[in-house]
Parts: structure tokens; C-alpha cells; sequence
């Protein structure tokens, strides 16, 4: 962090954070001058209920006649930066105006401090308590430039000394206050400039974040751009390849070549999937309008039409079983974007389970959520691959029990797409146990109670 306790603040967001803080500085004065007309109408308040209790008090009528000034004026600055605060919203006014406001209530304050400690001056270096709770409070809540602070110090130093001399006649005395008075506004002058250097270097560091952000959000649409166009522009040549090959297992062929060309269909299949799921990634990552072009369904029989096809999978022979409530449940799902999330939580479970083992679909709800478990009894996750599942290309891909290779992208899609639908995705999993991916959306409610 940058101390600036004896010159004046130049870095590249001043300016702007000039235009931050006066803002704060008027709301400072507006709270600030609520506060203190609510404590000095309390004490007016008493002082009217219970007058003998104060009556006998020390400079009881200098007190009173303070506490008059105070409920007088106080209320000025309240409507001044009322007034300030809507107007410089509008940015219409001048900082100036604000910065001449601010230093003219921190200057009453600290003068507020001072008479109350004239006023109990039996011993005035032991009861400098307000004036310095005064300078302590106008240091932490105002934020002033070097000069501001440099006038604020100087014209309560001149003021304060002016007072002792004018009051005090013991000139031993005086010199024992006015050394007094020279620590407390010593401590006051670094005191906000800390501040101000604190608060200048948090808010340089803010505007720097926010700049980063705003490219790297700009280099990742880019990318996303760049990722569907290029995966988009795949899916020819790859189809054309495929159909060439297709033509020519029209020809009669020996073995070799009719093992050639499987190997060149199986290429292409592999290589079109991935580029499916490049386009399923540059799609999610732009598509912001999942949950809003999503309508009210049943998730049981939603689930059942998903499941019912993996069924009919022949390539697969495990049992698929769904477990539903007996009443139905709703959410908001777009069902095109959401099949693709339960095809690859299946997918993954089976890749996964031994031919004889059973995947299990489970939907139940609690606390207005909706819950879509998809189990498996495989081999599991292991615990170092556990917090990389869901992160794109991830290290934690693996080969299926079956040889089915991974893309490291299919899990990833999926937590994508439920986030979409203002949902999240969550995985448990031990290893030789199995795994389980657990789907939490919100439910429709209305429907439900309808």
C-alpha cells in the first residue's frame, strides 16, 4: 500500500475514486448528523423530565446552552447533504461543494469536542475525552485529501490554542494543553491520512479486478466463439469421410481393407462425438436462456421416457431400474438441454458397472428441492479424481470397463446445463463401491399443491 502522509494522492483511478468518496463523505455527514442530533436531543429530553438531577452538575448552564447550538445547527448539515447526496447522484454537483461541506462538519464536530471539554475544564489535559472521541470518529468516517486534512489540523490548532490563552491564565498551563493538543491532532492528521491511503489502495485494486474480469470475460466469449465455429466447421469434412466410407463398402472387399474402413468409421464416430460435445460446451457457456425457455414438467414421467430408452440400448445389459413417488413432482427443465445431462449420467454409470450389476434412477424431493439420484455399484471414483471430475478435459477421465473412451468433457457438460436450471450437480463416490450423482433442482410448487 502507497502512504501518501505528505503530499498529495496521485495514482491512475484518483479521479474516480475522488467521485467514490465524496459520495461517502455526504452520506458520512448525513448519518453522522442524525447521530448527533439524536444524542443531544436526549439530553434534552432528560434535562426536561429530570432537572434537579442535573441542576447540581458542574457548568450545567454552559451545557445547556451548547446543547441549544447544537440542536440548532445540526439539523443544517442533515438538509445540506440530503440535498448534496440526490444532486450528486444525478451528477450535478460540484465536488468541490462536497468537500467544502465535509470539512465544515468534521471541523464542528471536533469543535463540539473541544467546548465540551472547555467546559469540564477543572483539570483540562485529564477531560479531553470528547475532543478526542471527536477527532478519533472525524478521522475513521471521512475520507479527505492532503490538503483538506493540513486545513482541518491547522484550524482546530488555531482555534484550540486561541481558547486556552483566552481562558486559561496560568501560562504554564497553557503550554501543558496546547502540548496536548499538538498529539491528539498529530494522531489525527496520520490517522486519516492511513485512512486514506487505505482506502485509495483498496479501491486502485477493486478497478484493477473489475478491468481483469471484464477481459477475461471477453477473452472467454471469444474462445467460446472460436470453439463452436471451428467444431462447426469439423462436422463436414468428418461426415464426408464417413460417407466415403460408407460408399465403399459397396465394393466387395478383402478383410483387410473391410478392417480398415471400420477403423475409419470408428474414427469418425469418435471424432464426431467430440465435436459434439465442443459445440454442447460453446453452447452452455453462451446460453443464458436454459431455464427461461424451460417449461413446467413432470419429472417422473420425464424420467421414465429417459430411462425407457436406455432400455432398449442393446449395447448395454444391465438392469436400469427407476425408483419415483407415488405422487408427481414438478420443475422448470428445458427437456431437449436436460436429456442430454440424464444420457450422460447413465452413460457414465454404465461405462463404469460390470455387466451383472444394476444402475439405479431415484427421484424424491425435500425442502422444495427436487432430487434426481443416478447410482451405480461400480468401480468407483478414487479420491485424488474426485475434486476434477467436473472440470473440462479432466485428468479424471478414464477408459470404460467395456473400452469406451472419454472425452473428459461429458461431466462437465452436465453440471453446466443443471446450473443452468438454477440447480447444481453433486457426485459421491467410493471406490469398489460405486458412485452416485445427485441432481438437486428447485420445485414447482404451485403445480405440485395444485
Amino acid at each position: 500500500m502507497r502512504t501518501f502522509f505528505f503530499k498529495k494522492a496521485s495514482t491512475p483511478s484518483q479521479t474516480d475514486f475522488r467521485k467514490y468518496y465524496s459520495l461517502q463523505n455526504l452520506l458520512a455527514v448525513k448519518n453522522a448528523s442524525i447521530i448527533f442530533f439524536v444524542l443531544n436531543f436526549s439530553f434534552r429530553i432528560y434535562y426536561c423530565f429530570f432537572p434537579d438531577s442535573l441542576n447540581l452538575s458542574k457548568h450545567i448552564i454552559e451545557y445547556d446552552v451548547s446543547n441549544w447550538i447544537y440542536l440548532a445547527i445540526t439539523p443544517l448539515f442533515f438538509l445540506v447533504s440530503k440535498q448534496l447526496s440526490a444532486l450528486y447522484k444525478k451528477r450535478k454537483a460540484p465536488t468541490n461543494i462536497v468537500s467544502a461541506l465535509t470539512i465544515a462538519f468534521a471541523v464542528y464536530i471536533i469543535l463540539c469536542g473541544i467546548t465540551g471539554s472547555f467546559i469540564a475544564m477543572h483539570n483540562l489535559r485529564n477531560t479531553l475525552t470528547l475532543f478526542l472521541i471527536a477527532l478519533l470518529t472525524m478521522s475513521i468516517i471521512f475520507v479527505l485529501e492532503f490538503a483538506e486534512a493540513l486545513f482541518v489540523t491547522f484550524t482546530i490548532a488555531i482555534i484550540f490554542v486561541a481558547a486556552t490563552i483566552y481562558i486559561i491564565p496560568n501560562p504554564a498551563e497553557q503550554v501543558g494543553n496546547i502540548l496536548v493538543c499538538i498529539i491528539l491532532l498529530t494522531g489525527y492528521y496520520f490517522i486519516t491520512r492511513f485512512i486514506f491511503d487505505y482506502k485509495s489502495s483498496h479501491y486502485s485494486q477493486l478497478t484493477e479486478i473489475q478491468i481483469k474480469n471484464a477481459e477475461i470475460e471477453k477473452a472467454s466469449l471469444f474462445k467460446t466463439e472460436v470453439l463452436g465455429m471451428v467444431a462447426h466447421d469439423l462436422r463436414n469434412p468428418i461426415a464426408a469421410i464417413e460417407s466415403l466410407s460408407m460408399i465403399m463398402e459397396l465394393d466387395d472387399l478383402d478383410d483387410d481393407m473391410q478392417d480398415n474402413i471400420n477403423m475409419i468409421k470408428a474414427s469418425c464416430i469418435k471424432a464426431r462425438t467430440i465435436i459434439n460435445d465442443l459445440l454442447d460446451v460453446a453452447r452452455n457457456d453462451m446460453d443464458s436462456e436454459t431455464l427461461a425457455t424451460a417449461t413446467v414438467v413432470e419429472v417422473n414421467a420425464l424420467l421414465e421416457a429417459f430411462v425407457d430408452e436406455w432400455r432398449e440400448n442393446a449395447d448395454y445389459t444391465n438392469e436400469i431400474t427407476l425408483v419415483t413417488p407415488n405422487y408427481p413432482l414438478y420443475a422448470r427443465i428445458n427437456t431437449q438441454r436436460f436429456h442430454r445431462v440424464i444420457d450422460n449420467l447413465i452413460s457414465n454409470a454404465l461405462k463404469f458397472s460390470k455387466d451383472d450389476s444394476t444402475v439405479e434412477v431415484h427421484l424424491r424431493h425435500k425442502s422444495n428441492k427436487v432430487f434426481i439420484e443416478v447410482k451405480d455399484h461400480g468401480v468407483g471414483i478414487p479420491k485424488d479424481m474426485l475434486p476434477h471430475v467436473f472440470e473440462r478435459f479432466t485428468k479424471a477421465g478414464r477408459t470404460g470397463l467395456h473400452g469406451e473412451q472419454s472425452t473428459g468433457l461429458g461431466l462437465s457438460i452436465a453440471r453446466q446445463i443443471v446450473q443452468n436450471h438454477a440447480g447444481e450437480l453433486y457426485v459421491d463416490s467410493e471406490e469398489n463401491q460405486g458412485s452416485t450423482f445427485r441432481i438437486q433442482l428447485p420445485q414447482v410448487l404451485e403445480t405440485f399443491n395444485g
